[in-house]
């Protein structure tokens, strides 16, 4: 049986990355991608995709950070030629933390650094699909744009699958509420379509309330082959196939 793939999880930000590492591998997760969400999380990203052949790393500034580009922008770029994709940048207007003005540049200015360097991007999108469908479209850079635990529901999924994006799902597919998470799921096309656990948010049920961790990427897979029919070892390979794909791994 294949292995899983954990295509988004902060183990920087954790307090024990390499024993949430090897649990995961334990649990039967092959590798992970730790994306940056500003400078400094980038950085220590880079240090422990170094000291471990498993992981992966990228380089970006995340919507709630945004007005730190015009500070950060250049060293962020500057890591970015050796990450192994861009982000997790996009844009967030639930929670406003950075004034939309700011946020669109930040965003459009990783999107240019993506296709100028030609990595993947990590893309954060929350009650923002209008904007974020427009700036892809514009951008058109198909798989290599990644939509992180996508919470967009049935009818915007089918609007990004036209523009060949690749999804993630993490753990709101398995929540008692992810009704809406699961519809999107079953609109997804298991051939652009990834897992991911976003640790140490969203822990999937029945540990909802404890930080999250790789290993659970085993769960979100578990319900996503619930929502496709099929067994848990399919949608392990197809989707750490898509992620080797997406990520050059």
């Amino acid at each position: 049986m294949s292995g899983w793939v954990d295509s988004h999880c902060h183990l920087q930000v954790t307090p024990e990355p390499d024993a949430l590492l090897a649990r995961a591998h334990e649990s039967g997760v092959d590798w992970v991608m730790c994306p940056g969400i500003d400078l400094a999380t980038s950085e220590s990203a880079a240090v422990l995709a170094r000291r471990h052949d498993t992981v992966l790393w990228s380089a970006g500034l995340h919507p709630h950070e945004a007005s730190a580009w015009g500070r950060a922008g250049d060293r962020i770029a500057e890591l970015a030629e050796n990450a192994d994709a861009i982000g997790e940048c996009g844009l967030d207007y639930y929670r406003n933390l950075a004034p939309r003005e700011d946020q669109l540049g930040a965003f459009r200015a990783q999107l240019s650094l993506a296709a100028e360097l030609d990595k993947p991007i990590i893309i954060h999108c929350r009650d923002a699909f209008t904007d974020v469908h427009a700036e892809l479209e514009g951008a058109g850079l198909g798989a290599s744009a990644i939509l992180h635990c996508w919470t967009g529901g049935p009818r915007w999924t089918k609007r990004f699958r036209e523009l060949g994006v690749t999804f993630s799902f993490a753990g709101p597919i398995t929540y008692p509420t992810g009704d809406t998470v699961r519809y999107a799921a079953a609109e997804a096309p298991p051939e652009s379509t990834m897992v991911e656990t976003d640790t140490p948010y969203l822990t999937p049920p029945p540990n909802r309330h404890e930080p999250n961790e790789p290993a659970n990427v085993v769960r979100v897979g578990m319900a996503l082959a619930d929502v496709w029919g099929v067994e848990p070892a399919e949608v392990a390979v197809s989707t750490s196939a898509v992620a080797a794909s997406v990520f050059g791994r």
